[in-house]
């Protein structure tokens, strides 16, 4: 099945095939998935066992619809998007001719293992199977397949509808067109496919998310600083940067001289952090060169002040738009 997938034509964006996005599960993350496909011109077919749940998603969608419409994110009648997403309750039916499968159920091993055998053998032999998994991988649940050449995990962040990154995660046995394809489709209807070069527990989302949340316990536990006032320091300092710039790109902009001179004056004190933690991971010299060299690739220094000041173009553009004339930013 990896052989034929790898010479099936790419299938992606508006007018390039007619065949439907087949969404399982209708929670919350699979209306979102459904919104963002049809936002993007693709007829979606969302599936679900719970009829209850069946029923709630046109007004869920909808509502969605009306809030990205209240802020001009819509780039058509909300109607007319909500139009391209029909519900169905049999799987067979909904992923009989599905250009891509797009899996939401829960993060349960034995159940993703389950559905995956089924999709693997209704949905046609061209057609990506992918898991919106959080921290299962492919290999955990369609390593058995016939048709595994075709499945991955496409993480998308919650809620896929307003955050367009989405971790493409190959397993071992996953055929880099399907995963090529898949990007191709995402990006299409806009999304940001990031790829990942294998799996990892938790992928980068996570992780990266949990490192944060393991060092923010710790710092309420010691009495270094309150819930709230921790909050304000992400949502009003670090969270604004990031909207904009990663941290590879904020390091890299906040030292004149780029990354390897940021790396060479706070290496030490981000080392002694680590060790107050007990974690070992100093930033040895051929990965702050490797890093270096990939953001030089980006940018090159010649440009450092040029992009110095789009970054800080792009947060007063951020700070204009969280402006908030009652003067409330908590909820």
């Amino acid at each position: 099945m990896g052989d034929h997938l790898a010479g099936a034509p790419a299938e992606a964006g508006r007018g390039m095939s007619t065949r439907p996005i087949a969404i399982v599960g209708a929670g919350s993350i699979g209306v979102a998935w459904g919104l963002t496909f049809a936002r993007g011109g693709r007829t979606v077919q969302l599936q679900d066992p719970d009829p209850a749940r069946l029923a709630a998603v046109d007004g869920e969608l909808r509502e969605r619809l009306a809030a990205l419409d209240r802020h001009g994110l819509l780039e058509e009648p909300p109607a007319a998007i909500a139009a391209r997403v029909a519900v169905v309750a049999a799987l067979d039916e909904a992923v009989a001719d599905a250009l891509h499968v797009q899996e939401c159920a829960p993060e349960r091993r034995d159940l993703k293992r389950e559905l995956f055998a089924r999709l693997d053998a209704a949905a046609p032999p061209d057609c990506s199977l992918a898991s919106s998994s959080s921290f299962l991988p492919a290999s955990a649940f369609a390593a058995e397949l016939p048709g595994r050449a075709r499945c991955l995990v496409a993480h998308p962040g919650n809620p896929p509808h307003l955050l367009p990154a989405v971790e493409l995660v190959p397993a071992p046995f996953t055929d880099p067109g399907v995963v090529d394809r898949l990007a191709t489709l995402l990006e299409a209807v806009g999304m940001s496919a990031v790829r990942l070069r294998r799996e990892v527990d938790g992928f980068v989302f996570n992780r990266l998310q949990g490192a944060l949340l393991r060092e923010a316990y710790d710092l309420v536990r010691d009495d270094v600083i309150g819930v709230e006032d921790l909050d304000r320091v992400v949502r009003d300092g670090l969270g604004r940067r990031w909207a904009v710039v990663g941290p590879f790109e904020t390091a890299d902009l906040n030292t004149r001289g780029g990354i390897a001179a940021h790396a060479e004056r706070m290496g030490p004190a981000y080392a002694r952090m680590g060790a107050e933690r007990g974690q070992d991971d100093p930033w040895p010299p051929d990965l702050v060169a490797d890093v270096e060299a990939q953001r030089r690739a980006r940018l090159p220094l010649e440009r450092w002040d040029e992009r110095v000041a789009w970054r800080d173009e792009r947060l007063m553009a951020v700070a204009a738009a969280l402006e908030d004339p009652a003067g409330d930013d908590h909820a």
